[in-house]
């Protein structure tokens, strides 16, 4: 069976991973930069790169050691080559490169966010296209139908900001730290989610587009007013995040056709709260629902291999001369939608 080491460095995640076809993660490794950005309660991309360089090739060699492979033993080598910070992107694709051109093994330069696509495939064998994928994550909201390997039609997308990023900002405006989706998520727990009166940005509306930015600043507002506690605002801030991924998914569902189930990936599906809502939405609607573990939620090497695997298996590869890129749409044939930024 075909082995692919993946390489993922589009953010603040340092990861490598050894993945075979029989969906068996041999060895993965990732290393945490939150410590060291947490002081600017984000992601500062300098720091991101230069952490990336001093750690990405002392965790591959630990990577093949745990499996107690030799690198001529790996059959392709697969890396994020956008979207991404640019700086990250980089040292993670020429890395590849080197390795590709020195073990004489093809290259698969892989779209990060095709990563979070397919990795539902990888933990579950019997997923089949075409699915519904909600894709959140920090930087990007996205609705997808998957129709195959690179294959993607995009059906919505977010106008102003990504689901995570807001959590994250929410995460800040309440004094939690960095990272602030888990944070966010674990004082909600704690808080009424009908206490405060936050809006619902575009629900009920035919299009099922997303929009955060509204609902972020009326919770800067919340906290300002001193009336609520903050527990009561991060559980009343999730609980209009769920109502709108609820509603806009739920319009999505409407246009797809028929998919063979309701996928949610990326970074923001780890929390469990949204995880039960999207399932309580498939199962109103028959349909069987799917997330990744919590550990392939998050940037990971191991989604890389394994869309890696999912390319190498229809004979695809990339030339040495691919470039990095910092913008790179699923659907780059979508139509634009008004007021979203490039991120879209």
């Amino acid at each position: 069976m075909r082995i692919v080491l993946g390489i993922e460095s589009s953010c603040d995640e340092t990861a490598a991973a050894l993945v075979r076809e029989d969906r068996t993660i041999l060895a993965q490794r990732i290393a945490s930069q939150d410590e060291a950005h947490r002081p600017y309660g984000g992601v500062v991309p300098e720091i991101a790169a230069r952490a990336h360089v001093e750690r990405l090739a002392p965790l591959i060699e630990a990577t093949l050691a745990d499996a107690g492979m030799a690198l001529d033993e790996v059959d392709a080598i697969a890396a994020t080559a956008g979207p991404g910070l640019i700086g990250g992107v980089m040292v993670g694709l020429v890395t590849a490169k080197a390795l590709a051109m020195a073990s004489e093994k093809p290259l698969i330069a892989l779209n990060h966010l095709e990563g979070h696509a397919l990795s539902p495939r990888l933990a579950d064998a019997t997923l089949a296209y075409p699915y519904l994928l909600l894709l959140v994550s920090g930087g990007h909201c996205q609705i997808l139908l998957v129709e195959g390997v690179g294959e993607y039609r995009r059906l919505a997308t977010t106008i102003d900001d990504a689901l995570g990023e807001a959590f994250d900002k929410t995460a800040k405006l309440l004094g939690l730290g960095y990272p602030g989706g888990p944070a966010v998520e674990r004082l909600a727990a704690t808080g009424d989610p009908r206490a405060v009166p936050l809006p619902r940005p575009l629900r009920g509306k035919p299009e099922p587009h997303f929009s955060f930015a509204g609902l972020k600043s009326a919770v800067l507002r919340a906290r300002d007013s001193g009336e609520y506690a903050d527990a009561d605002i991060a559980a009343s801030f999730q609980q209009a995040a769920i109502d709108c991924l609820v509603d806009r998914t739920r319009r999505a569902l409407a246009v797809a056709g028929t998919p063979t189930a309701l996928v949610v990936a990326g970074g923001v599906a780890a929390n469990k709260a949204i995880r039960a809502a999207l399932e309580a939405l498939a199962a109103e609607h028959g349909l069987p629902f799917t997330a990744p573990p919590l550990p392939l939620c998050t940037d990971n090497a191991a989604m890389i291999a394994w869309a890696g695997i999912e390319r190498l298996a229809l004979g695809q590869s990339d030339p040495l001369d691919v470039a990095a890129r910092p913008r790179w749409p699923l659907d780059p044939g979508a139509e634009a939608v008004r007021g979203a930024g490039v991120k879209a």
